[in-house]
């Protein structure tokens, strides 16, 4: 099925997407890799706020390449998932509604996902120039320090994503 959505949703509106729908997100997500993830796990781990509300967010795994003159961004196609798995339970247990990114997740990530009533979604690999039309708006929100790997609040229009996995447990790579 194929859905256009406003974003971020609250759990009630996550719950209602399944594995295989199409998805045109617009609205506002935010952008954080690997190094992004490990300094918010500092963050929690030394009893100190994020640096966003993560309340029904999606993060998009992401770091994208500088941008073009008259561009908002540069080439933003997802980056592999697995690699935020150690920190994204936690995450999603604070209220985190969604991932985006590529590739399979772990059991424990799977288990959150069901847990919290989340939903992970993909983007094509590969795709990130054509993935950059869809993001009108970019704003370095956290960690500047850390160049690409930052964490951007984007305003996304029509953003095309994958329900990979949905809030009951099922999951395209299944």
């Amino acid at each position: 099925m194929i859905k256009h959505i406003n974003v971020p949703l609250n759990k009630e509106e996550y719950s209602k997407l399944e594995a295989g729908d199409y998805v045109y997100l617009t609205g506002i997500i935010y952008s954080a890799r690997d190094a992004a993830h490990k300094r918010m796990q500092q963050c929690l781990d030394n009893n100190e706020e994020l640096p966003f509300d993560i309340k029904d967010q999606i993060i998009y795994y992401m770091g994208p390449s500088p941008a073009r003159e008259g561009k908002v961004i540069g080439s933003a196609g997802p980056t592999t998932a697995g690699r935020m798995d150690k920190y994204t339970p936690k995450l999603l247990d604070l209220g985190l509604g969604a991932m985006i990114g590529k590739g399979k997740r772990s059991a424990d990530v799977m288990n959150a996902i069901v847990r919290n009533g989340s939903v992970y979604f993909a983007a094509v690999g590969g795709a990130g120039a054509l993935l950059s039309k869809a993001i009108v708006g970019s704003e370095v929100v956290a960690y500047d320090d850390l160049g690409t790997e930052a964490v951007r609040k984007l305003e996304v229009k029509d953003f095309p994503v994958i329900v990979v996995a949905d809030s009951k447990g099922n999951c395209l790579y299944k």
